[in-house]
Parts: structure tokens; sequence; C-alpha cells
């Protein structure tokens, strides 16, 4: 019974959170040891009178020496503080020897010293960084102990037979017993033990510099002494015992959910008012209208229809963006023809570059000059303008980042009108926005369709995370890594060129701490294509630069255009979108906030009209490249991914 009672004990032993123990001890406070070094010695002044019976012919001035350092050393940190206190005091050499002088009968002289001192060097220690790096000053109290000397006069060169004086050694007379001076140094300490051991040695190579003043051996003449002293230091000391306890690791908890939505074949046409920009880009240094306007000649421009610009389009064409990136490049071929058809219609012509206005003012003439020539447009109809900065600008005042994509938007011809039949409805003035095209065409998959990945508490459970998906075959596609709780992926993205599939997925995170965690899920994904009955209709509403109350402009618009066409018992899907310019988590808050903008002015119409039918789905994409309308290699481009896209759909029907 003994036995099985133990055997059960360490069973549960293993299965209760461990506390593990173990002993550890503390930085020490108090440190003995030795330092030892060079001091590297450099004479200055003057040395002629040498003692009461010496006074040589020709005074000495400079010399250097190499003496040794060494002491035993006390230690004191203050805890939980970069302060200390540190005391050395030992044996410390100046000595040196003089550069030779020659005397006046040409003879050369040679002088040195033994010059030595017990040295007391009490210092304030400071850690500034709170590391191991540390810097130290403090007075130098030194007492002489060797005066001693050695000077040897020797023969002129030019009479080899002359016999040298002998050599005198004897002591410097006049010599300071006691010199006070002072020193600044720095040092870095080494452990050369763990904090698992009680007594813990430190290495410490140091550097420190003794200036001349107070180094004044003598009472008479004005030799002095600078030194550069570098050497280390063993020291040791006993850290206080402490014992940490390694509580039981909680691994952050988080969830994974896969949503394939269960997408249904089909092929459809939706019809869709695709907002036309009245800005025209030009390339920096040129005034010229760029190649990527599609400029017609005289013979094309009676064959031209607004209505069919799309149809006309290259069939190679397909997304929305290559799509309607097309429609726009005819922006000045629709608003020629606009005015061909409104005769009374006028327009200014308002070009803005860094140049100055008169560059600006050939970039609009440009403009004027094609559609004049080519539409036959009435000079007198269209007035040109230069000025250096758009009067909506991108670069605001006191920008910083990205300057350069935000001046390339300002090189721009921006087309101000006042006639109601070239704007979109209820807008007036010349800042106002220019009439839509009506364009139908195959509809691409929504931001609905996509095969959903949310993984809950990611933020706080991982530094990244991303997915590996393998299908039937073992092929194997990575994505990620991430840093957001959900991610969207169309399906087309996973499928290639298949229509459905089934994937086994592994989600992977790496904790913040480096460990690798997993779960597993299994998909099936269909790929989307639309219903057979044509149903979407869609609305965009284009924003200036970090702009999210441009919307007031459009209120007229989307209260009595785009509500009433909203179906009963219906679905509005709202998506956001922003440019790849500024702060991906700003650019995210301001997509969503374009978008809720959208939904409360919706909303509002509907209760005007006593409609609670309606629901809303809103999405705030900020400049994810994939769910992006358009590029943002272009500042026209980066112009149309300012939008707020608005479906209107049947309520029994996904977009």
């Amino acid at each position: 019974m003994k036995k099985i009672l133990f055997i059960i004990m360490i069973a549960l032993g293993f299965q209760m959170p461990a506390l593990a123990q173990e002993t550890q001890y503390e930085k020490p406070t108090w440190l003995f040891g030795v330092a030892a070094g060079a001091n590297f010695n450099f004479y200055r002044g003057t040395t002629q009178r040498i003692n009461a019976d010496l006074m040589v012919p020709t005074a000495f001035h400079d010399g250097t020496g190499v003496g040794l350092f060494a002491a035993p050393l006390i230690e004191y940190r203050f805890p939980n503080s970069v302060w200390g206190i540190m005391l050395q005091a030992g044996y410390d050499n100046r000595q040196g020897e003089w550069d030779q002088v020659i005397s006046p009968c040409d003879c050369p002289m040679d002088l040195s010293t033994d010059l030595s001192y017990i040295t007391i060097e009490p210092s304030l220690r400071i850690a500034p960084f709170k590391n191991a790096f540390y810097l130290f000053t403090g007075p130098r109290l030194a007492f002489n102990l060797d005066k001693s000397f050695t000077y040897q006069k020797g023969t002129n060169p030019e009479y080899p037979e002359q016999i040298a004086d002998p050599e005198v050694n004897a002591d410097f007379s006049e010599v300071e017993d006691r010199l006070i001076s002072m020193q600044v140094g720095a040092g870095f300490d080494i452990p050369l033990s763990s904090n698992k051991q009680r007594t813990q040695f430190v290495f410490s190579p140091f550097v420190a510099f003794h200036p001349y003043f107070g180094q004044n051996p003598r009472s008479v003449e004005s030799w002095n002494i600078t030194t550069i002293r570098a050497g280390a230091a063993i020291k040791f000391g006993m850290g206080r015992k402490r014992v940490i306890e390694e509580a039981e690791v909680v691994k952050p908890e988080f969830g994974f959910t896969v949503d394939s939505p269960q997408n249904v074949p089909g092929k459809s046409i939706i019809s869709e008012s695709f907002p036309l920009s009245n800005y025209i880009y030009f390339e920096k240094g040129s005034t010229e209208i760029p190649g990527r306007y599609k400029l017609l000649n005289k013979d094309e421009v009676k064959d031209f229809k607004e209505d069919q610009v799309a149809v006309k389009s290259p069939k190679d064409l397909s997304g929305r963006s290559k799509r309607e990136m097309a429609v726009y490049y005819h922006v000045l071929n629709i608003l020629g023809d606009r005015m061909g058809k409104n005769p009374n219609s006028t327009i200014t012509l308002v070009g803005s570059s860094e140049k100055g206005p008169e560059d600006a003012k050939v970039m609009a003439g440009s403009v004027k000059t094609y559609l004049v020539d080519v539409f036959a447009i009435n000079s007198s109809r269209i007035a040109v303008e230069g000025r250096t900065k758009p009067k909506v600008p991108s670069e605001k005042i006191g920008g910083k980042l990205e300057l350069d994509l935000l001046r390339e938007e300002d090189r721009r011809v921006t087309v101000e009108s006042t006639s109601p039949e070239l704007l979109m409805e209820f807008q007036s003035g010349p800042n106002a926005a220019m009439k839509a095209v009506q364009l139908k065409g195959i509809q691409e998959a929504p931001a609905s369709s996509y095969v959903t990945f949310k993984t809950d508490g990611a933020k706080e459970a991982f530094s990244t995370w991303r997915l590996e998906l393998t299908d039937d075959n073992g092929t194997v596609k990575n994505y990620g890594p991430y840093t957001e709780e959900e991610v969207s992926i169309p399906g087309k993205t996973i499928l290639g060129n298949n229509t459905k599939g089934d994937f086994k997925v592994k989600m992977i995170g790496t904790a913040k701490d480096g460990e690798i965690m997993t779960k597993e899920s299994n998909i099936n994904v269909v790929l989307w294509t639309p219903s057979e009955v044509e149903e979407g209709i869609r609305f965009s509403i284009i924003y200036e630069f970090d702009d999210a109350k441009a919307i007031a402009m459009y209120e007229k618009y989307l209260t009595e255009i785009v509500a009433p066409k909203i179906p009963k018992n219906g679905k509005v899907v709202i998506q956001g979108h922003t440019d790849v310019i500024g702060d991906a988590e700003n650019n995210q808050k301001l997509s969503m906030a374009r978008a809720n903008d959208v939904k409360r002015i919706l909303e509002a119409a509907l209760s005007r009209s006593n409609r609670k039918d309606v629901t809303f789905e809103v999405y705030g994409f900020g400049e994810d490249t994939v769910k992006s309308p358009f590029g943002n290699n272009l500042p026209e481009e980066r112009s149309y991914n300012r939008t707020v896209v608005i479906d209107l759909l049947a309520g029994n029907k996904t977009l």
C-alpha cells in the first residue's frame, strides 16, 4: 500500500504545475581586489638646479617614461543605483628620462629619475547606463617614496681622447613630500562568475587620466608631470542569496477559426457608376500630356462615345483596376465629348507645378490645345490658370513623410466647372466633381467571398503568425507572416486554376519568447463567380488625401440618388479604402471612418422613408493591397484608392 501511495504521489506531482526553485545571488555590493597597470608619464617644464651640489649648464625640458602602478582596492556599490565609491592605495611610479640636451661645450647631457610615491586614490564611481561600463573620478594624494636621479655629462665628439665626468647618482633637492592632484577615468566590468555562485569574480580593464595640475614634484623650478594610466583590476565579492521562483509558464491563449463561404458558380453583369476624377497628372519636368492618357486624332472624334469607352477597351484587360483605369485615361476625350454635346458649358483648367505658375500654365495650355484642336471646342470656353500648389494639395503644411509621392500628385491640371451638365448630380461650384461614367462589366469576387482566417488573441499571443495550406496532392502553400488577428485571402489565390478543393490548414504562431505554437483545421474552398441574374448596382466616391470629411459634399447625392436604388429587403455592402501613403494603422482607421460616414448618410435617408428592411455590411480595408481597387504606383491609381465602394444587392443574393 505504501508503494502504491508513493507512485500515485509521484504521478500527481508530474501533473501539478511545478514551481522550479533555483538559488541565485545578487551582485556584490562590496568588492575587494588588486589593480595593476602602467603609468605613461610625460615631463614638461624646466629642470636645471638638480640639488644644492649640482646645477647643470643647460636646462632639461621634456621627457617621457613608463612606470609601474600596483595597489589593493576596495569598492562599494549602492544597491539598485548607478552610484558607488572606490578606494585604491599602493605603489605609484612616475619614473622617466628627459630628452638629451647639449651643454655649452657641445657635450651631451642625460638625466633620468626613479621618482615614485605611495598613492591614495578615493573615487566616485558611476555606471550611467546601468550596465558594465562605468566612469570614476576623484582626488589623488601621493607621498614621496623615491626622489633619486642619475645624471651623466658626456664628452665633445670632436675630442675623442677627452674623459667623461663620472655618473652622478643622488637625490633631487626640495622635493615635495606629498602632492594633491586628481584623476578621471573609465572602466568595464567583465564577470568571471555566474550569479549562481556566491563568491563572484570580476575582471575590470580601465584607463585613467592624471592631468599636470597638482603634479609639480619640486617646490622650485617648473617641472610637472602628466600621466595616462592603463591597467586592469581583479575584484571579488560575496553576493547576497536570493531565491527565484520560476512560476508555471502560462502559455498565451488564442483561438483559430476558418470561414470559407459556399460560393455558387454562375455568370453575371454589374452596373456601376464610376467616378470620373477631374485631375490630369503630369510627369516631373514635362509640360506635355503623359502618354498613358488616351489621345484621339480629329478623324476618331466622330466615332467616340462616352458610354462605349469600356467596350472599346483592350480585350486583354482583366480586373476592375485595369478596366476602370482604361476608362479614366479617356478623361480628356470624355470631357471633350461632353463639352461638344453641351455648347454652353465652360471649364477652367488650373495647372499646378513645383516650378511655379508659368510652368503650370503651360501644362494647362497643353490640355486646352488638345480640346481645341481635336474636339473643336471654342477656345473662349476654356480658361487657363497657373499655380505653384493646387487648391486642394496632397502635400499638407508640416508634412514630413513620403513627400516625393505627395508632390508627384500635386503636379497636375484640375478641371473646374460651374456647368451643371458636366458635374455630378446635386453638386455645383468650381470644386465639384465631374459626372460619373456609367459602366457595365463582369463582377469580380467581393471581399465577402474571400476565405477568412481568424486568430483571436494573436496580437497578445504572437509576434507574428502564418498559414500553411496543403491540398489533396500534398502541395503546400504558405501565406504570411501576419500581425493582425484576421486576414482574408481570395479563393482564386488559394485555388489557382481549380474551381474548388479541400485543404488542410495549419496556423503557425511565433510567440514573443520565440516558442512555436500551432493549430490545425480543414476547409473546402469553392471559387466565387457571380450569380446568374444581373443584380448588382455599384457606386463609388473618391476622397482627397488623408480626408474622411469630404463625404459632406456627397450627402445629397447619396441621399437622393443612391438610397432610392437600394432594393426592397436589400443589402448594402460598403468598403472603405486608402492608398499606401502614411501609417498602416492610421489608414485602417481612415478607411473605416469613410465607410461608416457613408453608412450613416444612407441609414438616415432610409429612416426618413420609414424603411427598416435593409441590412448593412461595412468593411475598412485600409491600404491592403490585396483588396485595393487599384494599384499604387501612379498618382491617379493612389487617388482612386482613396474611395468608398457601395454595392446595392438583392437581399437573398451575395455579390
